[in-house]
């Protein structure tokens, strides 16, 4: 029974990209001890700020199905064709056993997986963009996608915020800092929890 306390938790953010979850998870990560960040891996290729391994594990799209075939992942899934996104479970697993509490920066469809598979051990918490006109604004900003990239995000946005009832709690990110206090206590209150 001792051993099962000592386990770590997992911390799940998701959020239609745009709304501001990695700067959220990137802020409480500085500001909750005990958190280890999990590595997804994905099929995509590695934007120049990105390194592999601390920010993505980056496979090639056949190298990702060879370990969907061997049963690697917790989740996983096809976001754009031939773009796999997945946790695997090694990655979590080895940082639990050592009574980490594992963050997960996923989408909301990885979310809700990893949710059904802890249950209570996991907290799913959604972040919310003010709304689709300022996550649209934000994604212009950001750069780092052509017109069409961001019109199919706009799209897929308005499709996952349907699924914001699933997760236990929401953030909406209008103000960044009431935001990232908001995030913080939630957080520390579930780690908290034994």
């Amino acid at each position: 029974m001792e051993e099962s306390r000592q386990k770590g938790k997992l911390i799940i953010f998701s959020a239609p990209s745009g709304a501001g979850k990695t700067t959220l998870v990137k802020y409480v990560m500085a500001h909750v001890p005990g958190l280890t960040f999990s590595v997804s891996a994905c099929s995509r290729k590695k934007r120049d700020n990105e390194t592999d391994g601390k920010d993505y594990y980056f496979l090639s799209a056949g190298e990702f199905k060879e370990k969907i075939d061997n049963q690697e992942f917790i989740e996983w899934e096809e976001v754009y064709s031939d773009h796999f996104y997945g946790t695997l479970y090694t990655e979590v697993e080895q940082k639990r056993n050592r009574g980490l509490h594992v963050v997960f920066d996923v989408d909301v469809k990885g979310g809700m997986n990893i949710k059904k598979i802890f249950g209570d051990e996991a907290l799913a918490i959604f972040i919310k963009p003010p709304s689709i006109d300022v996550l649209k604004e934000r994604l212009l900003k950001r750069a780092t996608d052509s017109e069409n990239a961001i019109e199919t995000r706009i799209k897929k946005a308005e499709f996952e915020l349907g699924f914001e009832k699933e997760f236990d709690v929401t953030v909406v990110n209008d103000d960044l800092q009431k935001a990232q206090e908001e995030t913080v206590r939630i957080v520390s209150q579930f780690i908290s929890e034994r």
